[in-house]
């Protein structure tokens, strides 16, 4: 457990001495400042709407930004070493590669989330200071539960940098795959599920179709935002599908664990794999 804190403390350290948490933490908060008090502009509305528009609209957002950012920060976590000599030089003393592999990501996920909290934290304080009649216990649980669940979908998404950094043999080929991983889950995978309701024309079982949102965690994570509200009855395109999904939030929160321990376990079996 030492070893494992040891490179998570070295990584953490790197990652601040790189301006990295610096960086995503004031992006976070000027992020999900500016839709707190500018998301209902397209409406005619300026300022603060509701704590349920604003979550649903910082997970849209997060959706986006989260995935990219965890990918951009540990897509060279192993080839990085393992092009700059360093890995070699890890693997000469006594560290076990899961121990390596382990204590990486828990340098990286410390990261992320204290970004996450950082950055969304402010908005949150920023919402309870300026805004009047605010319901402090709602905006609470609310912001509490966002930035939980966007700590853990940036989690998903460092477990499958992983898998690529422990695969490929340069870093260019894995930043490649990052991005490809980004467009796959951000964008392309919604696009496909719409085209095959299209094309099906029905003819799929209904039943069915639910059940493919849980095969991406980007989609898993909105679902958990927007039943937290039980907005489920106003979502649009596949999240509509989610409100027939006969799961319990605690369920969602499951899934969105298995997605961060699969692509983690095959991490370490890739990475056990690659020769020294």
């Amino acid at each position: 457990m030492r070893q494992i804190w040891n490179i998570a403390r070295k990584e953490l350290s790197d990652g601040l001495r790189n301006r990295w948490l610096l960086a995503i933490s004031l992006l976070f908060a000027v992020m999900a400042a500016g839709i707190a008090w500018f998301g209902a502009a397209a409406s005619g509305q300026l300022g603060f709407t509701s704590i349920p528009a604003t979550i649903a609209s910082l997970a849209s957002l997060a959706t986006f930004l989260v995935p990219l950012i965890a990918l951009l920060l540990a897509y060279d976590a192993i080839v990085g070493e393992d092009e700059g000599g360093t890995l070699m030089l890890l693997l000469t003393h006594p560290l076990a590669r899961g121990q390596i592999l382990l204590g990486k990501f828990v340098g990286h996920g410390l990261i992320l989330a204290l970004a996450t909290l950082i950055g969304f934290g402010c908005a949150a304080v920023a919402i309870a200071l300026l805004v009047d009649d605010v319901e402090l216990g709602l905006l609470a649980w609310a912001f509490g539960r966002f930035i939980l669940s966007s700590t853990l979908l940036g989690w998903t998404f460092l477990a499958m940098a992983y898998v690529l950094s422990s695969k490929v043999n340069e870093k260019s080929s894995a930043a490649g795959l990052a991005l490809g991983v980004w467009f796959l889950f951000v964008l392309v995978f919604d696009l496909a599920l719409l085209a095959l309701l299209v094309l099906s024309q029905g003819k799929l079982n209904p039943d069915l179709l639910p059940w493919l949102l849980l095969l991406n965690p980007t989609d898993v994570y909105r679902l958990i935002n927007l039943t937290g509200f039980e907005m489920g009855a106003n979502a649009t395109g596949v999240m509509a599908l989610g409100g027939d999904l006969p799961l319990t939030g605690g369920l969602l929160w499951l899934c969105l664990l298995l997605w961060i321990a699969l692509p983690l376990v095959l991490a370490y079996r890739v990475f056990l794999r690659r020769p020294a």
